[in-house]
């Protein structure tokens, strides 16, 4: 009896959206990817090199960002599949790709770090504002929803740590 050998087949998704509307999407779920693993190694980086008299309460604020931020992360990769794309997986695709960029070596005052996190919250805020905009062009409500959430999500961050440089100078 001869062998039979299974192929592995995907059933295409039947959604309303074609090929090219599909890839486009997984493309900039993918940026979003990458750029969050960037702001998740740097606020799980903070959290660990943080000194300071407000070293309990920001080592257990930033704790609570990058959980967060990991939930995230494992959101919109699911979205990828969702679309019948390949999520970014490697460190090499987090760097090469995200628009927010790490400071290796670089451990900063408190403030700074603060700071640092504020800016790239609010400049994915950004990122995501127009790709709300993209997916509704490439008639993806569902991801247009997605995002829009995933958007009040680093907005609620992004006045998180504005509210902890409240009075600085």
């Amino acid at each position: 009896m001869a062998s039979e050998t299974k192929q592995n087949t995907t059933i295409q998704p039947n959604i309303g959206l074609d090929d090219e509307q599909r890839d486009s999407v997984v493309r900039l779920l993918n940026q979003h990817v990458a750029n969050l693993h960037v702001l998740y190694v740097k606020t799980r980086n903070y959290h660990w090199n943080l000194t300071g008299p407000r070293f309990h309460t920001l080592h257990v604020f930033f704790e609570e960002q990058y959980d967060a931020l990991a939930e995230s992360i494992d959101e919109i990769a699911e979205r990828v599949r969702q679309l019948d794309g390949i999520a970014f997986g490697t460190m090499r695709e987090f760097i090469k790709n995200a628009t927010l960029q790490e400071d290796p070596g670089v451990i900063p005052d408190a403030n700074t770090m603060i700071h640092n996190l504020l800016n790239d919250h609010e400049a994915i805020i950004q990122l995501l504002r127009v790709d709300v905009d993209n997916t509704e062009a490439l008639n993806d409500k569902g991801t247009s929803d997605f995002l829009t959430g995933k958007m009040e999500d680093h907005e609620k961050m992004a006045w998180m740590l504005r509210a902890h440089l409240s009075g600085e100078n």
